[in-house]
């Protein structure tokens, strides 16, 4: 076997209950660590065997008390290279790991971006994750925004992660500052796609797929709002651009809300650490999910960082000096 392939060997027997059900069916009551669709991959690959023979028939009809048997070459799914990157780690076991990313670091190598990534960080400090897809990365924050990740370190972990997501039952929760003072929480349920013009934005969209933001309001102030926000979908840019489609783009998002707008009678103080703030203030403060092999229930936070804290406290003095109409 080639140094890049892994070997996978599992075998179970066909309980009484599972009597003539599909050989499909059966793998998936009996491996539920791996998905629907690997294991299908897998017989149709002549990688499963019933009582010593290959079977590559997924609706084959089993009977009860035969052995199942999977001997699967898995290529290592990642060839990036590992680098040595801090990191601050929440929490870790064998299965996940919770990472608190700062912000400018990048989540996966792309165009522009082949290298210093968390996938590189990851391929250093955790053994084995380059047989994981995309190195255990389940989902994504955006380049400058902070805050919660969870990474699976196990092809089962993952499958868990990903049927989490999809299902929605993982909790994800934001604090973000944006433009104007608003006066109640809300809803934004608008489908988000591909921008039609700019290759790399998103937008609100009748082509997009469902996108559903929640959105309470934390504290007002004379130009600003301090958000909670929690998803129910995960698209790319999401809070950024429902923000900015009810005309509150965050502070600092360029990419969505256009040049920085001061308010008048700014002090220079404030001024200058708006102007500084060189990214989105988004961060991701809470993560909760089940653990995917204990099936314990979890819920992890994250502190705001130092840019964002300071620009909270200089967009609290600038509403204690000047007042707040709303």
């Amino acid at each position: 076997m080639p140094a890049n392939n892994i070997q996978i060997d599992l075998s179970a027997e066909v309980a009484e209950t599972m009597f003539d059900k599909r050989l499909d069916q059966c793998l998936a009551l009996l491996f539920p660590e791996y998905s629907r669709s690997k294991l299908k991959e897998w017989i149709l690959a002549d990688y499963v065997l019933v009582d010593g023979e290959v079977v590559n028939t997924p609706r084959l009809k089993l009977k009860s008390g035969e052995l199942i048997e999977i001997k699967a070459t898995q290529e290592v799914q990642v060839t990036n290279t590992p680098q040595d990157i801090d990191l601050d780690i929440v929490f870790e076991d064998e299965h996940i790991i919770i990472i608190n990313k700062h912000a400018g670091l990048v989540v996966h190598p792309g165009a522009g971006n082949q290298d210093g990534t968390l996938l590189n960080a990851l391929l250093a400090k955790v053994p084995n994750i380059d047989q994981v897809p995309r190195a255990g990365i389940v989902h994504r924050l955006d380049k400058d925004t902070t805050g919660l990740m969870v990474v699976a370190k196990t092809l089962p972990a993952q499958t868990s992660l990903v049927e989490q997501l999809q299902s929605r039952s993982m909790g994800r929760e934001y604090e973000a500052l944006v433009m104007g003072t608003m006066v109640a929480g809300g809803v934004v349920d608008e489908p988000i796609g591909r921008h039609p013009n700019k290759r790399t934005s998103m937008a609100v969209s009748e082509a997009g797929k469902e996108a559903v933001t929640h959105y309470r309001v934390k504290e007002k102030f004379r130009a600003y709002t301090y958000l909670r926000l929690k998803l129910e979908s995960g698209r790319t840019h999401q809070i950024r651009v429902h923000m900015s489609h009810i005309k509150h783009p965050l502070v600092g998002d360029t990419l969505y809300g256009g040049r920085p707008r001061l308010p008048k009678h700014a002090s220079e103080s404030f001024v200058n650490t708006l102007r500084g703030f060189k990214r989105q203030a988004l961060h991701a403060a809470q993560l909760s999910l089940t653990h995917p092999i204990s099936q314990e229930e979890m819920t992890f936070q994250a502190p705001l960082p130092e840019d964002f804290v300071n620009l909270l406290a200089e967009v609290r003095e600038d509403t204690k000096i000047n007042g707040i109409d709303i």
